[in-house]
């Protein structure tokens, strides 16, 4: 065993930014680059052991994030500081990592954290920036803000989502969870420039692609296409169904995860 293996099991604790464009998402795939499995094979690399990534969350391909949470156990006696040093020397420059911290042993990225923020960001202008392409989605047709913000204060609070739930979310056989149900903290509208603005969610979890789902139902209610009254019934209907489009997922990113 090298010297850099001899010491005791630690967990460590990985702050990680990075641009989702050309991945295909976070979750390790055998034959598409990921987020997980580029750190995985840096630290591998670092430590000489097969290391195994836990992520807070598993973002979908194209997804951004500016605040993943990542943990990971190792007996390596690298420090914390060269971690994030030699990780950001090998990783392709759309990953960073911004921290790393040894953390308790019962520490879980996942199971430990107790919500996370996200945010969705639109571009309303008539010609849209080449250097927001990426990152935003680009809306040209007028929307009804008051609408907006109406239909974003029935999100607020616990709520069965099923009518914004993509198949696959979960185990659907599975008696004992909490099914579709989930509690938003916040949902609101911040505007960023006259042309850009972002919608915003903080909750105590999300189903897959709920937001994104979200969205395109909101942009809906912003056209005028579905009242909030409308909106309201289409939450209350827990039919996927019943709500709009999936928005894409370039203008998603993954804010932070509260613990």
């Amino acid at each position: 065993m090298s010297s850099q293996q001899a010491g005791r099991p630690r967990t460590i604790k990985l702050l990680v930014g990075y641009d989702g464009t050309g991945y295909s998402g976070w979750q390790r795939q055998k034959h598409d680059s990921t987020i997980q499995g580029e750190i995985e094979s840096r630290l591998a690399v670092m430590t000489t052991e097969e290391i195994v990534l836990h992520g807070a969350g598993r973002t979908d391909a194209g997804v951004h994030a500016e605040g993943m949470v990542a943990h990971f156990r190792t007996c390596s006696k690298v420090s914390c500081e060269a971690i994030v040093r030699g990780l950001n020397a090998m990783l392709p420059g759309a990953i960073r990592i911004y921290g790393a911290e040894e953390a308790d042993p019962s520490f879980h990225s996942r199971f430990s954290a107790s919500g996370k923020q996200y945010q969705y960001s639109v571009f309303t202008g008539r010609i849209h920036p080449p250097q927001l392409r990426l990152y935003t989605l680009h809306v040209t047709s007028p929307l009804n803000f008051h609408a907006l913000h109406d239909c974003l204060k029935l999100l607020e609070g616990t709520h069965d989502f099923s009518s914004f739930e993509n198949s696959g979310s979960r185990d659907k056989d599975d008696c004992y969870g909490r099914g579709a149900i989930r509690t938003i903290y916040e949902a609101a509208i911040h505007e960023k420039t006259r042309e850009l603005f972002v919608f915003q969610f903080t909750g105590d979890g999300f189903l897959r692609n709920m937001i994104r789902n979200l969205v395109g139902t909101l942009l809906d209610a912003g056209r005028g296409k579905i009242t909030p009254e409308g909106f309201a019934g289409i939450l209350q209907a827990k039919d996927r169904t019943m709500a709009g489009p999936t928005a894409p997922a370039h203008g998603l990113q993954l804010n932070k995860v509260l613990y």
